[in-house]
């Protein structure tokens, strides 16, 4: 007998719907990216846009109930890394951790 699949919480799913679109269309982290048109930077290749994707999920929280807890902080150290990326001599603070980097699956 087969039983219920579990879905993301519709909190979480909201969270990723928002990021990709702030990604997508070059408004994500407007304080920090102000001035770099990152997208073909992140678009040109598939492993940057799975790192920035990384790095969110990696860093995002979710509380028991489903409830996303920083979406903001989530958003600003894929934000980071994507500086990085357009300026070689931005400098991530606090550097980044094995964990928030880490790819998972296949």
């Amino acid at each position: 007998m087969m039983t219920g699949v579990a879905h993301l919480p519709a909190d979480v799913r909201a969270s990723l719907r928002l990021f990709a679109f702030y990604l997508a269309n070059g408004t994500l982290d407007l304080d920090l990216l102000d001035g770099f048109d990152y997208r073909s930077t992140v678009f040109h290749s598939g492993s940057s846009l799975e790192q920035v994707f990384a790095i969110y999920t990696n860093v995002l929280e979710v509380d028991p109930d489903g409830n996303v807890l920083n979406e903001g902080d989530a958003q600003y150290r894929a934000a980071q890394w994507i500086r990085r990326c357009c300026d070689p001599t931005y400098r991530i603070e606090p550097p980044f951790q094995a964990w928030e980097t880490e790819l998972h699956g296949p």
